[in-house]
Order: C-alpha cells, then structure tokens, then sequence
C-alpha cells in the first residue's frame, strides 16, 4: 500500500493582508505556524509506520510548514519550484481587489490555455505539466509513504495526476479545499487503484483561532 498526505500550507501573511499569493513569497502568520503544528501533530498519528518521504514547495509558506512537520517527523524536506501554486504574474503582492477588477472571464471553451489577460501568468496546462512532471519523480521513489506540502489551487493538480486524469481534461476541473488541511491518498498494490480517501480535512484545525 502507498500512501501520500497532501498538505495545503496553513494561513499565510498574504491571506490576512488580501493580496494576490501565486509566487509572491510570504511566509506563515503565527496562527499559520500553530497550525502547522497541529498539521505535523495529525500526521504523526497517521503515520506510525516508516519513515515518510517529505517534499515541498520552495515557497516560504510550505517550506515552513514543511519544516515543522519534518522536526516532528524527523525528516528533512526537499524543497522544489515545481509544487508552487499558479503563478499570476504581474498580479502577485498586488491587493486581491487589483486582480478581480483586471481578470478577463474565462473563454467558452475552456481555461486550460486561459491566462485571464494577466500578463506573465501561468496558464493551467503549464501548471499541471509541471506538478504531473514533479508527481512522477516523487513516485519514483520506493518509499511507501509520501508527504507533499504545497498550494490550495495546486492541491488540484496532484489529485488529478493521482487519479489519471490527462492533462487535455484539466481546463474545468477543482478540487476545492482549505488552507491547512490534509488529503489521504492510497493505492492498493494487489489492485493497482488508486483512492482520494479524504480530501481537504482540517478537523485537527478545530481548536485553533
């Protein structure tokens, strides 16, 4: 049986703030940072097992969560650009209200090519192709347990490379979640299926104000 636990970091300074994430590098607040506790807490009781395999965005955000999780884990995060969240390009750090006000709406036929008319920023099809080019290296290795710690709107993109489903596909799908929660994902190794076992939970969030 392998096993992946798929972490949205937890509240980040550009959440408070109400400014556009993407590449923009803030780091967590100090609710973010007990939350990440509680994060690494949870996963401790998940995982009694092997040790787990930890990679992360390199952004500020998930690699301090990362690095929490892994001091309760005892695991050193590897950190990589591929896992970062879409890039909006030049909307990044601006106010959330400078990107509403710009952003195009989506054409008829579809977003997977759609940029919004936000110049430098990504499109779904790049974003997907290099989370699924990443997913594949995580993979790769033996390790029965994988710990991947990125964005809520990336989050999307890891569970469609989980479930198969080709990039072509990828112009009208979410999977929506909350910032600080942990997907369960397993395959069964007689069967070659793979499970979306929970998506987004945050219960071990619900003390924390």
């Amino acid at each position: 049986m392998k096993t992946l636990y798929v972490v949205t970091h937890p509240q980040s300074i550009h959440h408070v703030e109400k400014k556009v994430g993407g590449w923009y590098d803030a780091g967590l607040t100090d609710l973010g940072r007990r939350q990440a506790e509680a994060i690494a807490a949870r996963l401790a009781d998940l995982w009694a097992g092997e040790t787990p395999l930890l990679t992360s965005s390199d952004l500020l955000r998930c690699s301090e969560t990362a690095e929490i999780i892994g001091r309760h884990l005892s695991v050193p995060p590897r950190l990589t650009p591929e896992l970062r969240e879409m890039s909006y390009g030049v909307a990044e750090g601006r106010p959330q209200a400078w990107l509403d006000a710009r952003r195009l709406p989506v054409p008829d036929e579809g977003s997977l090519d759609d940029t919004g008319g936000i110049e430098r920023a990504e499109t779904r099809r790049q974003t997907a192709t290099r989370i699924y080019r990443v997913m594949d290296e995580i993979l790769a290795d033996p390790a029965d347990c994988h710990i991947i710690v990125t964005h809520g709107f990336a989050l999307t993109f890891v569970i469609a490379w989980w479930i198969g489903m080709p990039i072509e596909s990828l112009g009208r799908v979410t999977f929506p979640v909350k910032s600080g929660s942990i997907t369960h994902l397993a395959e069964n190794a007689q069967w070659k299926s793979r499970a979306v076992v929970t998506l987004g939970d945050t219960a071990h969030l619900a003390d924390l104000t």
